[in-house]
């Protein structure tokens, strides 16, 4: 925790990853971030990975610091209650992440004629408003037929990469408005649709315009890194490694450290290229390049293989688990700094990051647990709406507000 937003406020009502990713950035560089949640959690709120005992931890991961009110958004009062919290007074406020459809009761127009200066971050699916998540778009702009093997069918990712880069682009997109609105006063609604991040982000890296020029797609490397030299390799004690030289020092480092001067120079003379001096030229003739590299590879253990590349300067990985990433690694553990062991709602205690960025001279504070459904209806309703006691105890009576008895994902909360 950073903090460099200390006194800013953002409501967020939205599940899944894009949203709460979104307001997670913000609140790790020190803004206050308020959920609006159901009473009986959001879609998300028991979804895998499960702890053992049923706790969501894939709800406490995107959550953790942030206050939870929970409501009874089906009713009137509950509705109410939600638009008073996103247009509440305040400099600092007016800030709200949602992935609710641009109609309804979290429309812009709504909200905005509580206050006029409202700045809303949507979180869409495809820009025309077709319901949409990362794996449904990420088939639809054809990169599981660039993913896999080289012979088969496409081959979805695991890691929902539209998603976080769209929850990343959206923080980044209400800290910019907020910066409008300070000099303006004026409000704004940014759609982020996930859609639009996915072909911006292939235009971005030529993708696009390759196809676009070319008129065919790519065609699919596998382990084989495109247009540079990269792929994997099996050492001698049944490791894998992933190898990579896109820079001329990282490809005359690679072929000192397995001593392939000669050989080297001698394909280069053959087929009349200088593969340190031409990225491309690694690309186009890597099966013949990696044909004379995989014979010194196999023939050496990981950790032979590991001495020899850190000494020349080798740009290297070892393909691992994350466990093993854990056991191995400890930059990822507490003593690395990026996280610390917490106790969660759900009763699991497990190492929780902090911010991914580092600020060298400040010190990043510490990591907060994710709180309890509900956890903090009375103390929003009453320091941001001003409501009594004895208002907020009918509201709980009525069944409109309140704190659930456990974590996301059904099992009872610690004291």
């Amino acid at each position: 925790m950073y903090g460099i937003l200390n006194g800013m406020r953002v409501v967020e009502a939205a599940s899944f990853v894009a949203g709460p990713s979104c307001g997670l950035h913000l609140l790790q560089l020190g803004a206050e971030v308020i959920r609006i949640d159901p009473l009986e959690g959001g879609a998300d709120a028991r979804r895998w990975p499960l702890a053992s005992n049923g706790a969501s931890l894939y709800w406490e991961g995107l959550n953790k610091g942030k206050k939870s009110v929970a409501l009874n958004l089906k009713t009137p009062e509950g509705r109410e209650l939600a638009q008073a919290i996103v247009a509440a007074p305040g400099a600092d406020g007016g800030l709200f992440v949602t992935n609710q459809p641009v109609e309804g009761l979290f429309s812009h127009a709504a909200l905005s004629r509580r206050r006029t200066d409202l700045i809303t971050v949507r979180v869409m699916g495809w820009a025309d408003g077709r319901a949409a998540v990362d794996y449904t778009v990420n088939c639809a702009v054809g990169v599981p037929d660039l993913t896999g093997p080289v012979e088969g069918g496409p081959v979805n990712h695991v890691l929902p990469a539209w998603d976080l880069l769209t929850g990343a682009y959206a923080a980044f997109a209400l800290v910019a408005a907020e910066r409008q609105r300070s000099r303006t006063g004026a409000g704004l609604e940014i759609h982020a649709p996930l859609g639009d991040m996915a072909m911006a982000t292939l235009g971005h890296l030529g993708q696009v315009a390759e196809v676009a020029l070319s008129g065919r797609d790519r065609e699919r490397t596998g382990n084989v890194l495109y247009g540079a030299f990269g792929r994997d390799f099996e050492t001698a004690d049944g490791h894998r490694v992933m190898v990579v030289a896109l820079t001329s020092r990282q490809w005359t480092a690679l072929v000192a450290a397995l001593h392939l001067g000669e050989p080297m120079a001698a394909l280069e003379q053959e087929v009349g290229l200088s593969f340190a001096a031409d990225e491309g030229a690694r690309y186009r003739w890597h099966s013949r390049l990696s044909a004379l590299m995989e014979p010194t590879i196999r023939a050496l253990t990981r950790a032979e293989l590991s001495a020899r590349f850190e000494a020349a300067g080798v740009l290297f990985g070892p393909y691992r688990t994350l466990a093993t990433a854990l056991a191995e690694d400890p930059g990822f553990l507490p003593a690395g700094g990026l996280f610390e062991e917490v106790t969660h709602p759900g009763g699991g205690r497990y190492p929780t990051p902090g911010p991914a960025v580092r600020i060298p001279e400040a010190r990043r504070g510490a990591a907060p647990r994710a709180p309890r459904l509900g956890e903090h209806t009375a103390e929003v309703l009453a320091g941001l709406l001003g409501l009594s006691g004895r208002e907020i105890d009918r509201l709980n009576r009525h069944g409109i507000a309140g704190a659930a008895a456990s974590a996301p994902g059904g099992v009872p909360s610690p004291a």
